[in-house]
């Protein structure tokens, strides 16, 4: 088991690591539309990726019908195992939007072991994701 403090600490190495490991600039929020943004997520159960559309229901509505419309060219060309969650609530109650890449491999933030694994996996998904978007970026704006 470990302190928050320890837990804050291993957190901060693996982001730091990861930044230094695979040095470039991501989109995540720079999407340039409002309400859509590209995460990664690691704790102490599972790692991601996600898009994330969280604006008001009416454009997070039309915004996802883009989305569902290139659900097949995402999932044949980029990322044939992206899950697509129309009703994702977070853990704050928060409804949103989301299409995800899990992990499916158990793997821990605690567990250094488990961090190449999980940087190797993020920057190869991410980029993908990425790719994906610039390529139908004027599809998906509203």
């Amino acid at each position: 088991m470990f302190s928050k403090e320890e837990s804050r600490k291993l957190r901060e190495e693996f982001w730091i690591s990861f930044g230094k490991s695979f040095p470039r600039k991501w989109l995540l929020y720079n999407t340039k539309i409002k309400g859509l943004s590209f995460k990664f997520y690691f704790d102490t159960k599972k790692a991601f990726v996600s898009l994330d559309l969280e604006d008001d229901l009416e454009n997070r509505i039309n915004c996802w019908e883009k989305l569902e419309a290139l659900k097949g060219i995402l999932h044949s060309e980029y990322l044939p195992d992206a899950i697509y969650e129309e009703e994702f609530y977070l853990d704050n109650g928060k409804e949103i939007s989301r299409i995800y890449i899990p992990l499916e491999q158990k793997v821990s933030i605690h567990n250094k072991n488990t961090w190449r694994d999980v940087m190797e996996f993020f920057f190869e998904k991410m980029t993908l994701f990425e790719a994906f978007f610039e390529e139908y970026r004027d599809i998906i704006k509203p």
